[in-house]
């Protein structure tokens, strides 16, 4: 959908329009019932959640970042533990795995997909960790604490390589727990199983975010794990409500995590879409990938294994002069974003973790080269044109610099 002829980075309100009738009839039934917490629209949505991941077991929450803190605690990530994630991540992976109790220590990406590396995974575990000799724990050199998990993220909504984290996971003793936040309705062809499988389904457990601008989104914030375990699903109930195993009586301390009533139903309404609207965000990729063919030797366009079928829930591009073509974009009235500009291991919250510049050079170089560029399940062919003819400008202006200056001026 086209604003006042700019192009937005998501189309936020086309879709709640479309569903008004069906999401204001959600806020009637809560507000006729006084069904706000828990209740029917919670369990209606935990189950179909669970049944659209094919899990057995699904617990709402009220964000991504609890989803994630609480299925490591669940599963048994303990204080004074370190957890394996990556660098390139929104910073809501590793403060789940801090308020957990733990420490997350980074290993580097793939080039292509930009999730975990397991190559880099498995030179970490045999170079960066030794076992303790009484009781066969894997410890990190670096800190001495010992590894009990691994969170592969599935950025921009392509899953990590799965069967070979969880083959390393199984051989070091690690839990894995998916960070599917932005992979609702992702796949995974497990050469293994000799079958596909949806994230959520691959770990111990898993997190999924609700964040508006989600594939999957509330109108709020909201959060589930998935699991296959029923110990965790039960930990991560009691963890959500104070720690209860029935009112007023209270197994552990627990957190105020609870999943509103009125997001669970209107997370019902939308997850009816969802199929159909992943299709609709592959059917984009696949356009852009057409459109953008010719500049690939100026830019990067994402890379699909052959064991992955992705959301699509960002469209990724890598270019060297990213700044310049995100500027350039924006004064056409194209927008875009960067996820992520800073690595997590170059924060200043992650100063105490002693990385430095270099220490992660492939998630370095990613994210001063990598722009997201509009993607929504109601983009326009038109839009996605207008888009890419943008971006094939830029590329033969900086291909001639002096005609870069006169191009920019124009452009608006």
């Amino acid at each position: 959908m086209s604003q006042a002829n700019g192009i937005p980075f998501v189309d936020l309100v086309s879709p709640h329009v479309e569903l008004e009738e069906e999401l204001v009839a959600v806020v009637k039934k809560a507000l006729r019932t006084a069904g706000f917490i828990g209740g029917p629209m919670v369990e209606e949505f935990e189950r179909e959640f669970a049944k659209f991941c094919d899990v057995p077991y699904c617990v709402g929450v009220n964000s991504g970042t609890d989803a994630l803190r609480f299925a490591l605690m669940a599963a048994g990530v303990s204080p004074g533990d370190s957890v394996i994630t990556v660098p390139n991540t929104f910073i809501a992976t590793s403060e789940a795995i801090s308020q957990a109790g733990a420490r997350p220590e980074f290993v580097d990406i793939d080039p292509r997909t930009y999730n975990l590396d397991p190559f880099k995974l498995l030179v970490y575990l045999e170079t960066g960790c030794d076992r303790d000799r009484l009781s066969g724990k894997l410890l990190s050199r670096k800190t001495g604490r010992p590894i009990t998990a691994v969170v592969p993220v599935h950025l921009y909504g392509q899953m990590a390589a799965m069967d070979s984290i969880r083959e390393l996971a199984e051989r070091y003793g690690l839990m894995v727990i998916e960070d599917a936040c932005q992979a609702h309705g992702s796949e995974y062809f497990s050469a293994k199983e000799n079958r596909w499988r949806k994230a959520g389904s691959m770990g111990d457990a898993a997190a999924f975010s609700f964040y508006p601008g989600k594939n999957l989104g509330a109108c709020g914030e909201g959060g589930a794990v998935t699991t296959h375990d029923e110990q965790i699903a039960r930990k991560v109930r009691m963890l959500r409500d104070h720690g209860q195993a029935r009112k007023y009586y209270h197994d552990v301390e627990g957190y105020n995590g609870r999943l509103d009533a009125i997001q669970a139903g209107m997370l019902t309404v939308k997850l009816r879409r969802l199929s159909a609207w992943n299709a609709q965000r592959r059917e984009i990729a696949a356009r852009y990938n057409e459109l953008l063919g010719s500049l690939r030797d100026a830019l990067t366009i994402p890379y699909e294994p052959n064991w992955a079928k992705s959301n699509y829930h960002l469209y990724v591009i890598r270019i060297r002069k990213r700044d310049e073509l995100q500027a350039y974009l924006s004064a056409a009235h194209v927008s875009t974003g960067i996820h992520y500009p800073i690595p997590l291991h170059l924060q200043k919250a992650y100063e105490y973790l002693g990385y430095t510049q270099g220490s992660f050079p492939v998630t370095e170089k990613a994210a001063s080269e990598i722009l997201s560029l509009p993607m929504y399940p109601q983009l326009g062919q038109e839009d996605q044109r207008r888009v890419a003819a943008r971006a094939g400008e830029f590329v033969e202006a900086t291909a001639a610099p002096a005609a870069l200056g006169s191009m920019s001026a124009s452009v608006g």
